[in-house]
């Protein structure tokens, strides 16, 4: 089966089925192809929380007006961005290039003065934003690895995010949440699964110029 086939078949689950779960293998791939994820510079201003306590995800599903996602699914995956957007976190990302492609750091300086003064042109609000949508990127990155490894998933914004951040202790961590995705499958009676996928034709999406 294609990978368009993949995404053809692909839905955000409203049930799942709470005794399937994910394999090691299954959410350690889903982890690589999400840290695989590009980004702006590559600099990825978000880490992602693996929620599996039950105690923790009720609280969240209270959070998340009691959507049955939340607790039911294998996995919950919180995208949350980092709140120091900074010439720190810039100057932490060019050591590991340095370390990664074994280059002379002086040899990325450029590169980093570069990086330092988008960082710097940008105010505290428009950091946090432009994180958001690099978290959005890897959420994509996500919907579309769980599509060609046959596992459901559905991406959710019904939720209360500083109730999200007060219950995961995301201040604390110099995180907040940007967007979540809980990861398992779908139940047999989830009527969503059956449905056909509705969505604007080519014809009105695509503009050719």
């Amino acid at each position: 089966m294609s990978l368009i086939d993949k995404l053809q078949r692909r839905y955000a689950t409203k049930k799942f089925d709470p005794t399937k779960k994910l394999s090691a293998k299954q959410l350690d791939d889903l982890l690589s192809a999400v840290q695989l994820s590009p980004s702006s510079y590559g600099l990825q201003s978000y880490k992602v929380l693996v929620v599996e306590d039950p105690a923790i995800r009720e609280q969240l599903r209270e959070a998340a007006h009691g959507q049955s996602q939340i607790t039911d699914a294998s996995q919950v995956l919180v995208f949350a961005s980092e709140t120091a957007i900074d010439e720190a976190l810039v100057n932490k990302y060019v050591d590991n290039i340095a370390l990664t492609r074994h280059v002379d750091r002086t040899h990325l300086a450029g590169f980093e003065n570069t990086m330092v003064g988008t960082v710097n042109r940008l105010s505290e609000d428009q950091k946090i934003a432009w994180s958001h949508k690099q978290a959005y990127i890897a959420l994509g990155v996500l919907l579309t690895a769980a599509a060609e490894m046959g596992i459901d998933a559905c991406p959710m914004e019904g939720f209360q995010a500083g109730k999200f951040d007060e219950i995961l202790g995301l201040r604390e961590k110099g995180l907040t949440v940007s967007v979540i995705a809980p990861i398992g499958f779908h139940a047999e009676d989830d009527g969503y699964s059956h449905l056909a996928k509705v969505r604007r034709p080519k014809e009105e999406m695509f503009i050719h110029v």
